[in-house]
This record gives structure tokens, sequence and C-alpha cells, in this order.
């Protein structure tokens, strides 16, 4: 897997808020969420821009923000996504896309049906020449707009459309939904494998409890930047974390610590740096899941934990080296 870290990508990809004013040259358009931009997308992505060049047109990416959940749905604590807008645009940019076009996801956006959007939008102000969808795309009030609907649509309107089949690994079909339950799971292993990188999360150093500290194993406690990040399984991995520039092997436990904490609605991030004894309180870090290591586990004593914490450690190295 030819996996990297988002901050090791430059942008050169043309980012557009909205769709007026625009000036694309024979544009080879296809739209969604992208949530994760995972191998699935990737296909479709790479379908996209080879056209494109083919065509000696551009390749476009149309997606919304914020996340049409957000705006829709009354109960938003239960929401979780594999990727921030910047990781996207990171990820767009990897893909090689030439242009990347953000709509303002609105609940009078929703409303608009899928022949207007076609229409007025994609073509009247987008210009579309050549439509990619996804195999399970719908667009439009409701999602009503289905492929066959797409298609019509472009009969009328002048355009061509084609569909691109799903990608499946081991029976399963790749989803951003498939891979974010194979992080609550704590299957990281196959979550990065359907990604096509390493999953990861960013955020701030906050103080903690200091445990790690007084048991000899100090850990950085992280706040991440955006709330509705999904967080992987509790358990202890052996992570990279990237700081100024700079990557560093990592421990990292996700959960209340039940050895030394009551209270298992107590759950933290924090990430033990090894070799690293930098004051980072306030600072920025981006931390990326390489293995999964081991369940959260209460141990009848700290000595234990102790033990343990250092067997974890041992095999990070060994990982990581």
């Amino acid at each position: 897997m030819g996996f990297a870290n988002f901050a090791d990508i430059i942008l050169s990809m043309i980012i557009h808020k909205g769709y007026e004013n625009l000036n694309l040259v024979a544009p080879v358009v296809t739209l969604g969420i992208f949530d994760g931009v995972h191998l699935g997308h990737r296909a479709l992505l790479d379908r996209l821009v080879s056209y494109a060049r083919e065509t000696k047109g551009e390749s476009v990416v149309i997606t919304y923000t914020p996340h049409p959940r957000l705006v829709l749905e009354q109960n938003k604590g239960d929401f979780s996504f594999l990727t921030t807008l910047d990781e996207k645009k990171a990820l767009l940019e990897k893909a090689e896309v030439d242009h990347l076009i953000i709509i303002e996801f609105t609940k009078e956006f929703s409303r608009i049906t899928a022949s207007d959007f076609i229409r007025d939008i994609l073509v009247g102000k987008i210009g579309t020449k050549y439509l990619l969808i996804g195999y399970d795309h719908h667009l439009g009030r409701r999602g009503e707009g289905d492929f066959n609907t797409i298609k019509h649509c472009a009969e009328l309107n002048g355009f061509r459309v084609e569909q691109i089949k799903g990608v499946c690994s081991g029976g399963e079909a790749i989803s951003s939904s498939s891979i974010r339950d194979a992080l609550l799971k704590g299957n990281i292993d196959k979550a990065n494998m359907w990604l096509g990188y390493f999953y990861s999360i960013s955020g701030t150093i906050i103080e903690g409890r200091k445990i790690g500290r007084s048991l000899g194993f100090p850990t950085a406690n992280i706040l991440p930047d955006y709330g509705y990040k999904l967080i992987p399984a509790n358990g202890v991995y052996a992570v990279e974390v990237l700081y100024e520039g700079v990557k560093y092997p990592g421990m990292m436990n996700i959960g209340s610590n039940p050895t030394v904490n009551n209270d298992p609605r107590d759950k933290s991030i924090e990430v033990n740096i090894l070799d690293f004894d930098k004051d980072i309180y306030g600072k920025k870090i981006s931390v990326s899941f390489i293995k999964w290591l081991r369940g959260e586990k209460k141990f009848d004593s700290t000595k234990q934990l102790t033990e343990q914490i250092r067997l974890d450690m041992q095999q990070v190295r060994s990982l990581l080296k």
C-alpha cells in the first residue's frame, strides 16, 4: 500500500467554494461525500482523471460541507466520519484531481430535485461534458436521482454518463460504512487496507490526569480537532506520531484506564511518544494507527499494568523499528 501522511502532500489542486464564475475546460465530473477517499473511491477517481486526460479536459470533484446528515438528521450524537474536509482535500490532491468544488449543504439545497440540479448546476454552472458516478450513487431531493434518472437527464442535457462498479475485497464491498465498522471493532489492519493509507487523528495536546507519568510512561492526551472524527475501538495501538514535521514511534491507548479509574465514561485518547521528552501542551500532533496490539483490560494491580505496558512498548519498537 502506498501509505502517506496527509502532511506529506503539497496541495496544487484548485479549490472552488461554490459553483459560480467557473471557467473549466471540458469538465469530467464526479460528485459525492467521499468520506475516507478509500480504495473504492480511488477506482472512481482514477477513471475520472484518466478520462479527463484522454479527452484533454479537466477532472472535477464536487463534494459538500457540512456532511448532509448533520443538516438533515436530528440526532447528531451518533455520527462519526473518517475524514475532515482538510484531510479529504489532501487525499483528492493525491489522486491528482484538477478541481474540487465544495458546495455548502443546506436544507434549502437539499430540496433541489435531481433534474433541476443536473440542468441548472451540473450543466448550467459547471458545464459538465462527462459524468462519472459510483455504483450506488443517488442525487437530488430525498435521493430520488438514481442511475436511470441521471442517464435520462444526461440525454436531455447533452452530456454522457458512466457508472463505475464497486470495489470488493475478500468478498466484501469496500465502503465508508464498512471501514467505519472495522475501526469501531478494532480491526485496524482491514480498515487501513481498504483505505489505502494509515487511518489518523489530528488534535491538540491537553492536560490529563498524569496517570501514565506516575507509572513511568508519560502520555500526551489528545483532543481531536474535529468533533465528529471517528475514534477507533478502545485498546492499545502501535502508532506513528507526527509533530512539527518529524515522525516518532508511539503507543496509543484509547479508553477509560480501568485499572486506575472506576468511571467507564471517563474516556481518553493518549499516546506515549517513544524517546521523546518535549513539553507539547497546547501543540498540534497527528497520530497514524499502524497496528492493533490488544484490547483494554483491567489488571489486578498497577504493577501488572506496568509490566504489560513494558511488553507493549517492546512490541511497538519491534513493529516500528
